[in-house]
């Protein structure tokens, strides 16, 4: 049985993967700075084969690819900057050629090959150009919006106050995808080889305005969520790559085909918005934050 090692196996999009191909009874060689974590012990405990490896040391990488198969590939800028994004992603796609990897599905964003001007999409564009430039076969998908961040950051803190606050106006459709779908959809390329080698496809399985996911979060929780338009001059303050992303949403916005990719891929069981936050611990998620001030203190 081919190894399929998982970069970033303890964040979002590669537990989300990690777990998918467990769950298909796949040899996963999970990849992580911390391996004595908690997310890496769940992931050992459900049969991964847990690894250090570190973006910023070759050798690293160079131990936890070897012998591996296919390689599912994802990097961010959040916590760095876009230009540490693009080195380590190159140092990672190296690596993994390197290493004679036969397939490597990068997870990159919607519309990043599209020119937007969004540093985190451009930063993705010119990793995915080192990856066909590799010379390994390559898959790319390209995700729309995680309804993931719906909570947690600025939008948990403004549902606790029964508001979704969200950088878009009322009337305007934004696709969305949960980490979930993501992780199911790069266990079916890296299961599927032939049928996706040097295929870029940008995913999504709902498409909602603001004024829909308020009301789909507040049939959730119970509580009676209303939309609230953030300015981008606000996001700005906090983020120049987020408020560019929010510009690009609110006028052109993520086309995805997410009818097109419910009937061609129905493995996937893709989620609604509408499931999506059905499933969540709402009680648990809402619940005052001890670490946030008290208003008057």
């Amino acid at each position: 049985m081919t190894t399929i090692a998982v970069a970033g196996a303890t964040g979002v999009q590669g537990g989300a993967t990690a777990r998918a191909l467990l769950a298909g009874g796949h040899r996963v060689r999970a990849l992580t700075r911390d391996p004595a974590g908690p997310a890496a012990e769940e992931l050992r405990r459900l049969g991964a084969d847990v690894r250090h490896a570190d973006f910023d040391e070759r050798a690293s990488l160079d131990a936890a690819l070897a012998g591996a198969g296919s390689l599912f590939a994802v990097t961010t800028p959040f916590g760095t900057d876009t230009a540490t994004e693009v080195r380590q992603g190159r140092a990672l796609l190296d690596a993994a050629a390197a290493a004679r990897v036969g397939h490597i599905v990068f997870t990159s964003a919607a519309h990043a090959d599209r020119g937007t001007g969004v540093p985190h999409y451009d930063s993705k564009a010119e990793i995915e150009r080192h990856l066909r430039a590799t010379g390994v076969p390559w898959t790319v998908i390209a995700p729309a919006a995680f309804m993931d961040n719906f909570a947690s950051g600025w939008t948990l803190r403004g549902l606790r106050e029964d508001t979704f606050a969200w950088p878009m106006p009322a009337d305007r459709l934004l696709t969305l995808v949960p980490a979930e779908d993501i992780g199911s959809f790069a266990a079916l390329a890296l299961r599927r080889r032939d049928d996706f080698t040097g295929r870029r496809i940008d995913l999504a399985s709902d498409a909602l305005t603001a004024t829909q996911i308020a009301a789909a979060l507040s049939a959730a929780t119970g509580r009676p969520v209303g939309h609230r338009e953030v300015p981008l001059s606000h996001v700005r303050t906090r983020s120049h790559d987020l408020a560019a992303m929010f510009a690009y949403l609110g006028t052109t916005g993520l086309d995805v085909d997410v009818t097109g990719l419910r009937r061609a891929h129905p493995e996937v069981r893709w989620h609604t918005f509408a499931d999506w936050a059905a499933a969540q611990d709402w009680p648990a998620l809402l619940a005052p934050d001890p670490r946030e001030p008290v208003p008057g203190h």
